[in-house]
């Protein structure tokens, strides 16, 4: 067959079935109220870490649902743990306790040291 030109691209399709959920089962069974998040952006909005970085909570949550946690380990040791988030959350998710457990979780599941 000839080449026209084109050329065929890996498909951006997100397979839930290869990704790793484990990070996200172990943050959901000690803090359950991350279940409650709405997505609505309002940690991301006051995040001190985010307005240097590309740093969001909201992203962070994002990530673990979709079982990327690579990305995940990369974002969760820019949090300076201020409290902001969650004093700003309409739903009451205690946001400073999910980084500490995504950090307990990379050590604990995974053997990594964040």
């Amino acid at each position: 067959m000839k080449n026209f030109g084109f050329s065929s691209i890996k498909p951006r399709v997100i397979d839930y079935d290869k990704n790793n959920r484990t990070v996200l089962d172990y943050i959901m069974e000690h803090e359950p109220s991350f279940a409650l998040c709405i997505g609505c952006g309002g940690c991301a909005a006051t995040c001190s870490a985010a307005r240097f970085t590309d740093m969001s909570l909201r992203k962070i949550n994002i990530l673990l649902k979709r079982g990327e946690n690579d990305e995940v380990r990369r974002l969760i040791n820019k949090c300076m743990l201020c409290g902001k988030c969650t004093l700003v959350c309409p739903r009451g998710v205690n946001t400073r306790n999910v980084i500490f457990l995504t950090q307990q979780a990379f050590k604990k599941l995974d053997n990594y040291a964040v």
